[in-house]
């Protein structure tokens, strides 16, 4: 699969679903302020998508679970542990991330799917890097899903 790799707004993405490089979901989300794409969804899905992961408890390194999208348009939000218990990503949690992720949308019969650079975040990962292993790991998975990795690019506000 050959994913398109946009810079924008992962939340501004006409698919079925988004990704969020969540963690592995051991701390309370309650206690935690998210930043990055996880702030982004919370400021504008409200608290709904992350009570539902919640319920999941602790999430194995590069898993993927689904939620609802909360006030967002799309079908489900697919939270991947894209990050280890000290904050960090490796080249191993960002390749299961992806494929686990693109594994749910295809069982959930999601035509497309946004990704942003896991692990380049939270989890301290070079973005560069994370890009080529993603676009790696897309590229030895067979899917019909449409992959989009959208790299973060602000609005101007000119």
């Amino acid at each position: 699969m050959q994913p398109k790799i946009i810079d924008g707004d992962l939340l501004d993405q006409k698919v079925d679903a988004i990704v969020n490089a969540w963690n592995r979901n051991i701390i309370p989300w309650w206690l935690l302020l998210p930043q990055g794409v996880s702030g982004a969804i919370k400021r504008r899905a409200g608290l709904e998508p992350f009570r539902e992961v919640a319920k999941f408890g602790p999430i194995p390194l590069g898993e993927a679970r689904l939620t609802g999208a909360g006030t967002l348009p799309f079908r489900g939000i697919i939270h991947v542990a894209g990050i280890n218990g000290l904050w960090r990503a490796s080249e191993f949690s960002i390749r299961r991330s992806v494929r686990n992720a693109v594994k749910m949308a295809e069982r959930e019969g999601f035509a497309s799917l946004a990704f942003p650079l896991i692990g380049s975040g939270s989890g301290s990962f070079n973005e560069k890097q994370a890009l080529e292993i993603m676009v790696d790991e897309l590229a030895g998975i067979e899917s019909a899903v449409e992959v989009m990795v959208v790299r973060f690019a602000a609005k101007s506000k000119i």
